[in-house]
């Protein structure tokens, strides 16, 4: 479901993309640290932006330093570690953990539940370190798991639900910015959980799998509410967002929340179009 927040590269000048590398490898970097080698194949555009806009907001002391990837070995990259990176890390383990469950429980992927075997430990952990966070994700897997088996296709309701679960992700503690962080959260859940099931349509017709969209997806002018429906809620995201005092990184944040996690379904849009030649 989840890897829809991310940039508009062609938006962005040369010194933001890098800008940007340098949190998405620091927290790559930092899964390594806090969980080992393999965590990071774990890593998503959705808690990079997590850790950006926390460090963005509090301005913590982070701290700078120089790796080689081996997917880049012919350069050294900067990377950064604060104690925010070391939250959107955190956050990745616990949604990746419950991400397996739902892949296992849908379809039965071997590596799905390996997964969840080898994450178990590490989110009983956080349990105790971030219970708030814990209940929130594990009570939004049941419900889901729970209105799926009925056959529920309220879209704002499924949506709602991954964007109350998000929404105390955002808010990491209890202070000024909580409520904005929880609004943040809230609507960037409704856009992913909305965005997946248009994007995934078609295939989960063909494999019967559910999908809130399937049953309105003979209606004709579906494209358009899907599309008034995204354009509304990253509205009310945007909103959110700019009632927080950034300024750090402030312009990659906007590129993602304004046109960045539209690159997904631009891409859906030419899929349609081109199968639409077709026929």
């Amino acid at each position: 479901m989840f890897g829809y927040v991310t940039t508009n590269k062609p938006e962005l000048k040369v010194r933001e993309l890098y800008r940007y590398q340098n949190y998405y490898c620091g927290l790559c970097q930092t899964l390594k640290r806090r969980y080992g080698h393999f965590s990071r194949f774990y890593l998503t555009y959705d808690m990079t932006f997590l850790a950006m806009l926390l460090t963005g907001l509090y301005e913590p002391d982070t701290a700078r330093s120089l790796y080689r990837c081996p997917t880049r070995p012919l350069r050294k990259m900067d990377i950064l570690s604060n104690e925010y990176l070391d939250y959107a890390a955190d956050m990745t383990i616990l949604l990746c953990y419950y991400k397996c469950l739902d892949d296992w429980h849908d379809d039965r992927k071997a590596a799905a539940w390996l997964g969840s075997r080898a994450l178990k430990e590490k989110v009983r952990r956080l349990a105790g370190r971030y219970p708030r966070q814990y209940k929130a994700v594990r009570r939004y897997i049941r419900l889901l798991t729970v209105k799926e088996e009925e056959g529920c296709s309220n879209v704002d309701l499924l949506s709602g639900l991954t964007g109350r679960m998000l929404a105390e992700i955002f808010a990491m503690r209890e202070d000024v910015w909580a409520e904005n962080l929880r609004g943040v959260g809230f609507y960037l859940g409704k856009f992913i959980y909305l965005m997946d099931a248009y994007d995934d349509l078609e295939k989960d017709k063909e494999k019967h799998r559910f999908n809130p969209l399937i049953r309105q997806s003979g209606r004709p002018d579906l494209k358009t509410y899907v599309r008034d429906a995204l354009n509304t809620i990253m509205a009310c995201c945007a909103a959110e967002f700019e009632k927080l005092p950034i300024l750090l990184d402030v312009e990659i944040l906007r590129n993602i929340l304004y046109a960045g996690v539209w690159t997904r379904y631009e891409k859906v849009a030419r899929r349609e179009k081109a199968e639409e030649k077709k026929e």
